[in-house]
């Protein structure tokens, strides 16, 4: 399977030869991949080295005289760290940048939380002309950054390093649309990004129980399709979202905007409720965090019986 950095890279030289304006900023990272583009476009390709807010203020620059600015670089670094200067560089002077982020979540869980980043996405969404992106695999990020780069928005990229198997139909990869990923009737569940691979096995072990569940799935946060949420939460009236996000501010909390006093349902959240603190493999931090495919689980069922004791 192609990861989502290859197919940044790879999309960075297609599009590059057709579209001078584009222009690739880094912050010290993905030299090899991006090498070709380098190369070949040498006037369009700048290491900034771990300056991330000189990144964001070059970056501010070039859009103001009409070019189309990439920027890649780690997520806490780009976003976090940067936030002041992407507000106000591009929010308030109302500017087009894309940023490409990796290592989100806890991707880098080798590193250690200095390396995490969970609060990305509602940082971006904070400004009013934003769209935010989770694509779960390379085709997904190729289809949307060519729906949207050129928009006269902040797009944000937010890649995983471990992309989900499920492949989606070309025609339903559409900015600011989700994505039913299969029919139910007892619960669904709400998921973005790589978090649908432990999701679809998560529905694999309640099918041999014949307790049937359906799976939406979101590529984009913001715009976000809250009528395919009103939709589904009507059938099942049992919903839970799992998302590598903040507990406090995500996909969550945009669920809750579409069924707001529309529904009586049983509503469940798994989401990433502090730092996750200590080292390990991507599959250990995520069973810390309490997202992986057994604690998924076991929170559908305790909701289930909390269903069936009403």
């Amino acid at each position: 399977m192609k990861k989502l950095r290859q197919e940044f890279a790879d999309l960075m030289l297609e599009i590059g030869a057709v579209d001078n304006d584009l222009v690739v900023l880094v912050g010290d990272i993905s030299h090899g991949i991006l090498q070709p583009f380098a190369q070949k476009y040498p006037d369009r390709y700048y290491n900034v080295g771990i300056c991330e807010p000189t990144i964001v203020n070059m970056s501010a620059g070039l859009s103001k005289v009409g070019l189309t600015p990439v920027v890649h670089t780690i997520a806490p670094f780009i976003i976090e760290r940067s936030y002041e200067q992407i507000k106000l560089d591009f929010g308030y002077q109302n500017l087009p940048l894309n940023l490409i982020s990796v290592g989100g979540a806890y991707d880098y869980s080798q590193l250690g939380c200095s390396h995490h980043c969970y609060t990305d996405v509602s940082l971006i969404s904070h400004i009013e002309n934003s769209c935010v992106m989770m694509p779960g695999t390379a085709k997904e990020f190729k289809i949307l950054f060519n729906q949207s780069y050129k928009k006269n928005c902040i797009n944000y990229f937010k890649l995983t390093e471990y992309p989900h198997s499920y492949d989606i139909d070309e025609k339903h990869v559409t900015l600011g649309k989700g994505v039913k990923v299969c029919d139910g009737s007892d619960f669904t569940i709400f998921t973005v990004g790589s978090m649908l691979q432990n999701v679809l096995e998560v529905k694999e072990f309640f099918t041999k129980k014949n307790i049937s569940i359906e799976i939406i799935y979101f590529h984009t946060l913001k715009p976000f399709d809250h009528e395919i949420v009103l939709e589904s939460a009507k059938k099942t009236k049992n919903i839970l979202t799992v998302e590598e996000l903040s507990a406090h501010d995500g996909l969550h909390n945009l669920v809750l905007k579409s069924l707001a006093g529309k529904l009586d349902l049983n509503v469940n959240q798994l989401a990433i409720n502090g730092f996750v603190h200590g080292y390990g493999s991507y599959k250990e931090i995520q069973d810390k965090a309490g997202l992986s495919v057994d604690k998924i689980i076991k929170k559908i069922e305790i909701a289930l019986e909390l269903k069936n004791e009403q």
